[in-house]
């Protein structure tokens, strides 16, 4: 447990403190509330400190679900996790502080004046609540700071999953209703954070128990629709494309947020000393050689919109060809042949010491000043305008309401910004992608189509913002994690030019190792590099021997520690968990 600070002086220095245990039984301050919230800088002083909630960037970027591939797997995926002692995200510190303001902000100002940072405190007590929500589904719901001596709310039993959605977006009407923020700061919370939050939220809902065959289901979407649209029709926000051709990519290796589309972000500064790693991350072997998935490459639409995955013997094609005439966020996601690093133009071809897959991430890569280890300071989106976009339109596909004119207001506008086709609902309803299909079994009836390819959409769009695990996981589309991970085809051992400059970049050879050539990348087929089907070729092959593991009754929740149902005997366990197993 970590030691109690007073919150007056953690506040000085715009931190609190965080118990990990048992809704933090020792007391959370010294402060006393009929000497502090007296008047607005000091309820905005203290809101400030609330922001540490969100994610670090390697809470945004470091996705290794079954979009980026390490060397390595998590136990998420192998189904090595097992009920964790203490902590396992099951920590109630944040909501502590967030209900200590709640409990006191208008202890001298009237209402009126204090009721636009309640709806902040508010905000972010609903994207602490959708947090544990996500993570165990049930939760003990706490609307006011708990008493050290209050046993009945220090032994509360885990609240009906219903019950803390409903609170989750009761708080965030609240909070839509009264922040009066009328700017679009990337760095403040507004009303318009809350209504992505609130997008976010039923739309999760609302598919997590389409499902499983759950009710209420309707209103949920309905509601996230509805929410989407009113962001989108504020005019507060675009896509960003100032760049075509680049804008994309631009919009994460931008150092300050782009306001146009970043409704929140997370900002790094040289000045402040606050760094983040992600250039490091990509182009080193450090954290474990990450790399994109080859069926996420294989979903990446042709540029004229039609299917790789229609090509004949598509999952036979070589790099190069791949990576041609194809959606452009691939060459904005993954090195492909004539990228450059930022500020040079020196081609740079895939380099499998980093990536093992060989498609390496260029996703929120800067240039080469900010290579060193932890020095990255690029802003990380924490909200953006285009989850909202993809939101509205699934909600409404799912609802089996979407129209052509929604997707032109929403899908279309990020194709918009990379030159691709817009999606065609007829279309895609009259021949659903069977590729995209056999991913999501669980997906039918007329609407089966457009929902597949707003699927497609949000993972090419999303990918490495950490959205993928809380999707797949409200799809009730676990297995997906199972699959053989797989990079780069390559028909057999031999020399391979892979950006076709007329120079080899990668030797991939049996027995004795050739001579060394500067710039060749020399893989000994069977140590170094597997494929598929050895000798004979095939597609790079990631952790062949690991075994992959998700239990359908157990794996979409995570399990409640040990110690804290040992201090509340009233908290239940989720289904299949097993103390020490």
């Amino acid at each position: 447990m970590k030691k109690q600070i007073s919150i007056l002086a953690l506040a000085a220095a715009g931190l609190f403190s965080s118990c990990s245990k048992f809704m933090d039984r020792q007391p959370l301050s010294q402060i006393a509330p009929d000497q502090y919230f007296n008047n607005e800088n000091e309820l905005k002083f203290y809101l400030n400190s609330l922001y540490s909630i969100f994610p670090n960037a390697e809470g945004v970027y470091n996705e290794d679900i079954d979009n980026v591939v390490k060397q390595s797997l998590g136990d998420n995926i192998t189904g090595r996790r097992t009920v964790p002692l203490t902590g396992g995200n099951w920590t109630w510190g944040e909501l502590r502080k967030i209900n200590f303001f709640l409990d006191n902000y208008n202890r001298v100002m009237p209402e009126s004046q204090a009721a636009r940072y309640a709806g902040v405190a508010k905000f972010f007590r609903a994207y602490f609540y959708f947090d544990k929500v996500q993570r165990f589904g049930d939760v003990p719901w706490y609307s006011h700071v708990v008493l050290q001596n209050d046993q009945a709310m220090l032994t509360k039993a885990r609240a009906p999953r219903k019950l803390v959605v409903d609170s989750i977006i009761a708080d965030l009407d609240y909070a839509i209703a009264n922040i009066n923020e009328t700017s679009t700061s990337t760095e403040m919370v507004t009303q318009y954070t809350a209504m992505a939050l609130l997008s976010r939220v039923c739309l999760f809902e609302g598919t997590w128990k389409k499902y499983r065959g759950e009710t209420g289901w309707e209103a949920l979407l309905t509601k996230a629709a509805a929410v989407s649209e009113q962001l989108m029709n504020s005019g507060k926000y675009k896509i960003y494309n100032s760049t075509p051709g680049k804008a994309y990519l631009e919009l994460f290796a931008s150092i300050a947020p782009v306001k146009d589309e970043i409704i929140l972000a997370r900002n790094f500064s040289n000045e402040l000393s606050v760094w983040h790693n992600v250039n490091y991350y990509t182009i080193t072997s450090s954290y474990g050689k990450p790399g994109l998935d080859k069926q996420l490459v294989n979903s990446y639409l042709m540029a004229d919109g039609t299917r790789f995955t229609d090509i004949s013997r598509y999952d036979t094609i070589t790099f190069y060809s791949e990576t041609q005439n194809r959606d452009p966020r691939l060459s904005q996601t993954i090195r492909t042949p004539g990228y450059a690093r930022i500020g040079t133009t020196n081609p740079l071809v895939p380099d499998f010491g980093a990536s093992v897959t060989g498609y390496q991430l260029i996703k929120f890569v800067t240039d080469m000043s900010f290579d060193s280890y932890n020095r990255s300071i690029n802003s990380m989106p924490i909200f953006r305008y285009a989850e909202v976009l993809l939101n509205f339109a699934e909600a409404k596909a799912e609802l089996g309401t979407l129209t052509q004119a929604d997707i032109d207001k929403s899908i279309k506008l990020l194709r918009d910004r990379v030159g691709m086709p817009n999606l065609n609902l007829a279309a895609a309803n009259a021949s659903p992608d069977q590729y995209m299909g056999g991913q999501y079994p669980a997906v039918a009836g007329a609407n089966k189509g457009v929902i597949l390819e707003i699927r497609r959409e949000r993972r090419i769009e999303l990918v490495m913002e950490s959205y993928r695990w809380n999707d797949l996981m409200r799809w009730k589309s676990g297995q997906s994690l199972v699959r053989q991970f797989k990079g780069m085809y390559f028909p057999g051992v031999g020399q391979y030019d892979l950006d076709r400059n007329g120079k080899i970049d990668v030797y991939i050879y049996e027995g004795t190792k050739p001579t060394p050539v500067a710039g060749v990348q020399y893989f000994k087929l069977g140590t170094e590099i597997d494929l598929e089907n050895g000798a004979a070729g095939g597609n790079v092959i990631i952790n062949r021997s690991t075994t992959k593991t998700f239990d359908e009754e157990r794996d979409y929740l995570q399990p409640i520690p040990i110690q804290e149902r040992q201090l509340n005997t009233n908290l239940t366990q989720n289904p299949k968990w097993v103390d020490g197993l």
